[in-house]
């Protein structure tokens, strides 16, 4: 059964710097692309960031590059996304995504976006309320 369970998330101040987490597991994380993505409600899923869980080059949306950093342990088969300098608008539930094979198949850049074409599983997410 494949599981994907992100934490970290909570009501927070603006400025503020938190790392969420995602742990994975019911598949082979390290022949995935896994990514992170974001929805606030009425809106359409926003993907964030995406790296191949065994490593290698990164993608970012254009409207997150400079404040969130996705990084990875795969051996905890564990991704992280490091956000800096919330801001009110960052106000969203935060999930996670996994795709077979290489991230050039699962994800692709359009107009600065980051669209998760190909993603396979979807977690829930954490919710992440920024207040100024």
């Amino acid at each position: 059964q494949v599981e994907l369970v992100a934490s970290g998330g909570g009501s927070v101040q603006a400025g503020m710097s938190p790392k969420l987490s995602c742990v994975a597991s019911g598949f082979d994380y390290k022949t995935s692309c896994m990514g992170w993505y974001r929805q606030i409600p009425g809106q359409e899923r926003e993907g964030l960031a995406a790296v191949y869980g065994g490593g290698g080059s990164t993608w970012y949306a254009d409207s997150v590059k400079d404040r969130f950093t996705i990084s990875q342990d795969n051996a905890k088969n564990t991704l992280y996304l490091q956000i800096n300098s919330l801001k009110p608008e960052d106000t969203a539930m935060y999930g996670c995504a996994a795709g077979r094979g290489l991230c050039g198949r699962t994800v692709s850049e359009r107009g600065g976006k980051l669209v998760f074409f190909g993603m396979d599983y979807w977690g829930a997410g954490t919710q992440v309320t920024v207040s100024s």
